[in-house]
């Protein structure tokens, strides 16, 4: 099946700029691999992926065409602050200053599972971001038309 991220939960940037992986989450981390990538998101927060369902996302980021000036950007930002991690005995990944400034990160944090990877946001901008997106009216997005709870 796989690895299945799922939930959030509220963590904290301890003195060391490290993160430390909610425990029901290291197991599935470990079998996933020890070695785990961060990299930017253009919405502001970090990704967290186990490299081994990193791997696909970074091929296809490659790809990306050269001359489409946005294209370019995210492939930038992807590419450019991708880093490769392992955490520590206490399931702890250290976040570089790069990745904190620009996420914001500065102590309270949101990791949120998205199925085979986690973001990770700054508590303020999780929570306008989140408030904003649960405000606006209108239909939901392209692939969402026919969902239905």
């Amino acid at each position: 099946m796989g690895v299945g991220f799922h939930g959030a939960a509220v963590i904290t940037l301890d003195a060391k700029a490290r993160v430390a992986i909610p425990t029901r989450h290291r197991a599935a981390l470990a079998d996933a691999g020890k070695s785990l990538v961060l990299t930017a998101h253009p919405e502001g927060c970090v990704l967290i992926y186990p490299a081994a369902e990193w791997e696909p996302v970074r091929q296809r980021v490659e790809s990306f065409p050269s001359f489409d000036p946005k294209a370019s950007w995210w492939k930038r930002l992807l590419l450019g602050f991708e880093e490769h991690v392992a955490p520590d005995g206490s399931g702890r990944i250290l976040l570089s200053p790069a990745l904190r400034q620009h996420a914001r990160l500065e102590r309270e944090a949101m990791m949120v599972g998205q199925g085979h990877y986690f973001e990770l946001w700054d508590s303020a901008v999780w929570s306008a971001k989140l408030g904003q997106a649960l405000a606006a009216p209108g239909t939901p997005g392209p692939g969402v038309e026919d969902f239905s709870l």
